[in-house]
């Protein structure tokens, strides 16, 4: 057991890089299993984080040779794939299993998992996923908490997804790369994350066109060949870094962006009173005095990101009047107000709307639980506001997706460090 100790109140000040996208390397991973040609396939800008390393376990338990170069590089070699279950414990452990089981379906023909595990933030069920997989032939049976997928040979079908989710969006195409003809996906999720799948998919040998659109067209099979690829910047990472600057007030240079993946977070930021200088791969981000948004509300891209709506939270909490934040994607995605409360924040919550009303500062000296990934980024974020010390508890949600976040806020000046929880 690990926390981590803020002492805030200081401005942060200085420049960072982003890591690579969690949500873009993870289905990329998953990606590597339809290559069968024996030859290597680099991951350059691999985020050092607690998922990325909890797949490459999934991997290896399959047969794939996983290399670790080191600064984000990772070797694979995917040559000697005979397994298709996954261990239980692996399953569990994080929601992104659930992206093997596309690829490993038209690689083998057959594949078993658990049902995903990852962060508690409401329902997400996975019935999309299932949905696309049988409509390219796939059997499905559910046998407790096993789902298992057998199909000798996928074809090509047009799919309608009902909501244009990311996960089903991303499945759908990897399985259709080892489809015999044309698959169309309707209603496709746009995420940039799916664009560089796409773009990961094709340098291979893949035929896909359409990704960041409704609709994408998938030409397979496609026969996959080794090579090297570099993952995006995670546009989630970014944002909870200008965020940081902004509920400091200080300065802060990122290196190592898209701006164009953040346009509906930097509305939103300059809208509450920051002010935000952008160049070709950069972000400039300066803390004034915070004022209240009337609505910020979840949306799928390229909307105002659910893995943005906590950090938000966090900066409006010390913004001048009332803001209302809707989260329209996870329907248990607020469970960070009751933390932000103990710290002094003023939240009330109906249904999927949260009303905050900002306060001068919050209360230094409490205690705090991270319940979910971007939840812990965000009493991270509020700690730094704190003219005293907060403690953060169970930080090991907050490392499946940032790369040791207190060592960044450190090098921008932040008083903060990890230490063992007695």
């Amino acid at each position: 057991m690990e926390k981590i100790i803020v002492y805030g109140g200081k401005p942060l000040v200085g420049e960072l890089e982003s890591d690579g996208a969690k949500n873009s390397v993870l289905p990329i991973m998953a990606a590597l299993i339809l290559n069968d040609s024996g030859e290597d396939i680099v991951i350059e800008n691999a985020p050092d984080i607690r998922d990325v390393r909890v797949m490459c376990k999934i991997l290896m338990s399959l047969g794939v040779k996983v290399t670790d170069r080191g600064g984000g590089c990772l070797v694979f070699n995917t040559a000697n794939i005979t397994t298709s279950s996954i261990p239980h414990s692996l399953s569990r452990e994080m929601r992104s299993s659930v992206f093997i089981m596309g690829p490993l379906l038209a690689r083998l023909g057959r594949v078993q998992v658990c049902g995903p595990g990852g962060c508690a933030i409401g329902s997400r069920p996975i019935d999309l996923h299932l949905r696309g997989l049988k409509a390219l032939g796939a059997r499905i049976e559910e046998k407790g908490e096993y789902i298992s997928a057998v199909s000798p040979l996928l074809r090509g079908a047009e799919i309608h997804l009902d909501l244009p989710s990311v996960g089903a969006t991303e499945n759908v195409m990897m399985a259709a790369v080892g489809a015999r003809g044309e698959t169309l996906i309707k209603n496709a999720a746009r995420e940039p994350e799916i664009v560089d799948l796409q773009t990961f998919l094709n340098y291979l040998g893949a035929d896909i066109r359409g990704a960041g659109t409704s609709t994408i067209r998938i030409k397979g099979p496609g026969l996959l060949r080794g090579g090297s690829y570099r993952v995006i910047p995670d546009r989630i990472v970014a944002g909870t870094l200008l965020m940081a600057a902004g509920i400091t007030g200080g300065s802060i240079l990122l290196r190592n962006v898209i701006p164009r993946h953040l346009e509906a977070v930097t509305a939103k930021l300059r809208e509450a009173g920051m002010d935000i200088e952008e160049g070709e791969s950069w972000l400039r981000a300066r803390g004034r005095p915070l004022k209240g948004l009337q609505k910020v509300r979840t949306q799928a891209y390229p909307g105002f990101p659910t893995d943005l709506q906590a950090p938000m939270m966090a900066l409006l909490t010390l913004a001048r009047g009332r803001s209302s934040i809707y989260e329209e994607i996870f329907d248990g995605r607020l469970k960070h107000v009751e933390e932000l409360r103990k710290m002094g924040a003023r939240i009330s919550v109906e249904g999927s709307r949260a009303d905050i009303t900002g306060v001068e500062g919050l209360l230094p000296g409490k205690v705090v639980k991270a319940t979910d990934l971007r939840a812990g980024a965000a009493l991270v974020l509020a700690a730094l506001a704190v003219k005293g010390q907060t403690e953060v508890m169970n930080p090991e949600h907050i490392d499946r997706g940032y790369h040791h976040l207190e060592e960044k806020l450190a090098s921008l000046g932040a008083e903060v460090m990890r230490v063992r929880a007695l």
